[in-house]
């Protein structure tokens, strides 16, 4: 690959880490060496089982298992640690893609502050492709990336009663 690009899936639909798994799928299919950060996420998906089979890195970033509006501020505290521990070993070893999935969203929450965002996006390895997801995007970050896809929700089953179901939505 020639110059790594950054790629953003932000907006209130569903599909914003479908789309990055696709790509992280595609990318590992050319063997290539792929790794998946998934912030403020702890489930075992079924994607992150296909990933393991195709040999992809996968990292999640949050001991607690819960979602951060139902964390304790000692359970936050420990989770922005991790968040902060594992940004600064993002790139090491070498990976022609990385995907961190809700970034965006830990941006979005306070945990992690717009402009180390945009720092780690300055200076990335200059063949690393790099994918981001998560709702509310900061328009700061417009500027950094070279793809930004905005999902939109028209219609999904969760507002008529139907939960989350497996091997579709996880």
């Amino acid at each position: 690959m020639n110059k790594g690009l950054v790629h953003i899936y932000t907006g209130n639909g569903k599909g914003k880490t479908t789309a990055a798994i696709g790509l992280a799928t595609r990318c590992a299919g050319h063997n290539r060496k792929v790794c998946v950060y998934q912030f403020l996420k702890s489930m075992n998906t079924g994607e992150l089982t296909s990933l393991k089979k195709l040999g992809i890195k996968i990292v999640q970033i949050n001991s607690s298992g819960k979602f951060y509006s139902d964390m304790t501020e000692e359970e936050k505290e420990l989770t922005r640690e991790e968040i902060k521990n594992n940004l600064k070993a993002l790139f090491i070893p070498q990976y022609d893609m990385v995907v961190m999935d809700e970034i965006i969203c830990a941006v979005d929450l306070g945990i992690v502050d717009v402009n180390i965002l945009i720092d780690i996006i300055k200076n990335k390895p200059f063949n690393t492709e790099l994918v981001l997801t998560g709702r509310n995007m900061p328009h700061e970050l417009l500027k950094y990336a070279d793809y930004v896809s905005e999902i939109k929700c028209v219609k999904h089953p969760y507002t008529n009663g139907v939960d989350a179901r497996c091997g579709i939505d996880f």
